[in-house]
């Protein structure tokens, strides 16, 4: 007996009491409540509400998903059907691409209906559509499945619009099969009422082919363009229904207006043309009638280099003051001496392409030539070239302190160019960026002491 009331002295004295105890279950019960009730009214994850459904059944409440309203599950719901709806069309967009080749072109050919020149004068560049809608649609659906793999049932990790801007040089193989689609399809007409055994197959193929859907040539010949004038609906909807602090909301945007352009620019070709079919027009703004013209000169330039359309990197673009000292004494009496014009510069870089998405990286791979082009203001509706293409491997970039709101860019044994912007610190960006690759590409550097040589430009007397 003593025993046990010592021991039950001992646990009193140690233990919390009956009254302390007391107020600790209160106090937890209290906690327990808030806490069920932060549960019930937490904020939306998508939106920041606090008007979320209150879940009476434990079950229900753990499967909600991801602590969202009623209005952004919709949303979320929304934004798959729209991504989906993207990577299917273009599946299917790339199925109707295979048939033209498979079923119309290689059998020509093989059959020998056609001539090669015929050939490319009704098919135009369709390998390359084919190649890239390859390339892109793989990406597309690797996104897709990766996201499934990792639990993102409603696709919010995938970025349609950052993938789009990386396969955004497939736009000008749109241009460049739109552009003949007119004279493709006269060739075709023609042809069919001159060849006889190129209208029995195209007949034959039509009615017995089960792969064609009884659709004729003319109609599959219309994809790429029908493709193409959908890309802005379909974004449109993904952006409908994407937050905008989605990390992916800006780049969606930027993709929508990057198509727009190009199809403003390929309306303007075709009226130069003088063809009486458009695609769908868009509405144009300031911002976009930019960019027409920037597409226009990136083909001038494109053209003037040789270059393939893969290799080219435009690192720069836009409008720059250029002035052409006379002598070297223009730092010593200031830039306001010299006698600028306005100009549009375009920094170009060829490389090697080390990945699908290298060309959009910060870092590129390695580069195998540099140019600046210089284009007069658009004249009379066309680009006029100031001159050849100015290769940075054969020139040096140089900047004073005395005159920091420009810099000069000198020729080897040719010519020198004073260029500045409008805005100082774009002036020292557009200096940094062509200092780069001059330095990068420089065939000077191989001769001994050859910058130190070239760059003092003030008379030297022996002792």
């Amino acid at each position: 007996a003593t025993r046990t009331k010592s021991a039950d002295v001992e646990r009193a004295d140690s233990g919390i009491g009956q009254m302390p105890a007391r107020k600790w279950r209160n106090r937890g019960s209290e906690t327990l409540s808030s806490l069920q009730a932060w549960e019930a009214h937490r904020p939306c994850t998508d939106c920041g509400e606090r008007d979320l459904p209150v879940e009476t059944d434990v079950q229900n409440c753990n499967q909600r998903r991801a602590d969202l309203c009623e209005k952004c599950r919709k949303r979320r719901t929304e934004r798959k059907e729209s991504v989906l709806e993207f990577v299917n069309t273009e599946a299917s967009y790339g199925e109707d691409l295979r048939i033209i080749k498979e079923e119309f072109y290689l059998p020509m050919q093989a059959a020998g209906l056609l001539s090669q020149e015929q050939l490319l004068g009704i098919f135009s560049n369709i390998q390359e559509l084919i190649d890239l809608n390859e390339n892109f649609l793989e990406v597309l659906q690797e996104e897709i499945d990766q996201a499934f793999d990792q639990g993102d049932d409603d696709l919010m990790t995938v970025c349609i619009g950052e993938i789009f801007l990386e396969f955004v040089n497939m736009l000008p193989a749109f241009q460049t099969y739109c552009l003949q689609q007119s004279s493709s399809v006269n060739m075709l007409n023609a042809l069919e009422k001159e060849k006889e055994l190129l209208r029995i197959f195209l007949n034959v193929s039509q009615n017995d082919n089960t792969a064609l859907r009884r659709m004729n040539l003319r109609s599959f010949l219309m994809a790429p363009l029908q493709r193409v004038t959908k890309y802005p609906l379909l974004l449109s909807r993904i952006i409908k229904a994407t937050t905008e602090y989605h990390p992916d909301h800006g780049s969606l945007r930027e993709a929508k207006s990057r198509i727009e352009s190009h199809l403003e620019h390929i309306n303007m070709k075709t009226k130069q043309e003088g063809n009486t079919w458009t695609l769908r027009s868009f509405r144009q703004d300031s911002k976009k009638k930019r960019e027409v013209i920037n597409i226009e000169m990136r083909e001038t330039a494109l053209k003037t280099v040789g270059w393939l359309r893969e290799e080219t990197r435009f690192v720069m673009e836009g409008s720059l003051q250029l002035a052409q000292p006379p002598d070297g004494q223009w730092v010593k009496k200031g830039s306001k001496t010299l006698k600028f014009q306005n100009m549009q510069v375009l920094l170009l870089v060829n490389m090697k392409r080390v990945s699908e998405s290298s060309l959009e990286s910060a870092e590129p791979g390695p580069v195998k030539d540099a140019v600046l082009v210089l284009i007069r203001d658009k004249n009379n509706g066309k680009f006029h070239l100031l001159r050849e293409p100015l290769r940075l491997s054969n020139c040096i970039v140089s900047t004073d302190p005395d005159c920091d709101d420009t810099f000069e860019l000198i020729e080897i044994r040719r010519e020198a160019f004073v260029f500045r912007d409008s805005d100082r610190a774009r002036t020292h960006h557009w200096f940094r960026q062509i200092r780069r690759y001059s330095r990068e590409l420089g065939s000077w550097k191989k001769r001994r002491n050859a910058l130190p040589n070239i760059m003092i430009s003030t008379p030297h007397t022996r002792p």
